[in-house]
């Protein structure tokens, strides 16, 4: 799956499990496993490779998981690193999720989902260090004749976005969705944006930003992703956690812009005007003005789309339950402007139909 080489790094107590986890890519060339039996011996290692991905058990003599990754965390070397923690504890999960890990494995954990949830992190470093390394190029390429930059910042905003919606696409290959929705989502975004009055620099950010919001879903099982009837209250708890997830994965240095203004879109783009939305229940303005712009898109091209627990509403159904969430779910004064402006969402729709 990877041309370059990528080195993953497994902590856990327990040598049946470390067999057990190198076992599973034995078929995988191109990963290499780095083993620690406790957080210790995870950090020593730490002082002479960089992995790609570090999967880490919770419960170990002398360094447990959490304090490991609060070293890892706290340090710019590792802390980008994307860690998955395995637990049987669902308490202990959540903690882990608080201190920075960004996806977690149930114990005993299922082979194949542990490959899977690790390679699709796998895939998302990948991603981070090609956006990282676009910047970069961006900055020496300022140094360049002016009609040398302007021709190298259009081809980098192009693969910019196209490689922002591959990213937002890795959760979607999971939860049955296409690229259209994220790409309908980018446009609809922008354009609420420019109707409201943001200056064009942050109709583009949003643009670029918003394919970002579901980014968090790679962390959920899909037993919860692609259950095909409603979710349990404990379901919907895990579900939530796409939001926190979403953040994690997201999180950067300020210089990154668009990176930034994902962070913030994953994390609030299920918050609501009344405050009854999660992760934070923030309330009105306390929500950011890129989170309820995408909110009130999300929202439209969600209920008039199929999804694996029910059929699309029709255009007339999908406006009379926006209506109704004007100023419980929605900020009233975005819905007013996409419902007066309804036609060209519309023409948006229409253009990039699944």
């Amino acid at each position: 799956m990877f041309e370059e080489v990528s080195q993953i790094l497994v902590v856990d107590d327990e040598a049946v499990n470390l067999e057990l986890i190198s076992a599973i890519f034995i078929d995988s060339p191109n990963i290499v496993i780095l083993t620690a039996r406790d957080g210790v011996e995870a950090l020593e290692i730490l002082k002479n490779h960089t992995p790609d991905v570090i999967v880490l058990d919770i419960r170990m003599p002398r360094m447990n998981g959490i304090e490991v990754l609060e070293v890892l965390k706290s340090d710019s070397r590792t802390s980008h690193i994307p860690v998955v923690v395995l637990s049987g504890d669902d308490r202990e999960r959540k903690n882990a999720l608080k201190h920075g890990a960004n996806d977690f494995i149930p114990k005993p954990f299922d082979a194949e989902e542990l490959k899977l949830r690790v390679i699709n992190n796998l895939q998302v470093k990948k991603y981070q260090d090609l956006v990282r390394n676009i910047n970069e190029v961006l900055q020496k390429e300022l140094m360049k004749k002016t009609k040398e930059l302007r021709e190298a910042l259009e081809l980098a905003k192009e693969a910019e976005y196209e490689m922002v919606v591959k990213f937002g696409m890795i959760s979607e290959f999971r939860d049955e969705e296409t690229g259209q929705h994220i790409r309908r989502i980018s446009y609809y975004s922008k354009l609420l944006a420019q109707l409201i009055g943001l200056p064009e620099s942050e109709q583009n950010i949003i643009f670029y930003a918003s394919p970002l919001h579901d980014v968090g879903k790679v962390g959920i099982p899909d037993n919860i992703l692609k259950k095909p009837g409603p979710l349990t209250p404990e379901e919907f708890e895990i579900m939530k956690l796409h939001t926190i997830i979403g953040g994690r994965i997201l999180t950067s240095q300020p210089k990154f812009i668009t990176l930034q203004a994902g962070k913030i879109i994953a994390e609030q783009h299920h918050e609501k005007w009344d405050g009854s939305g999660y992760p934070y229940g923030l309330k009105g303005e306390e929500i950011h003005i890129y989170a309820r712009i995408v909110a009130v898109c999300d929202v439209f091209d969600a209920i008039t789309s199929d999804r694996v627990y029910r059929p699309a509403f029709s255009i007339e159904q999908a406006i009379d339950i926006m209506k109704k969430g004007r100023e419980s779910h929605f900020d009233p004064q975005l819905l007013d402007i996409f419902l007066n402006n309804f036609d060209e969402f519309l023409k948006i729709r229409e253009t990039f139909k699944d």
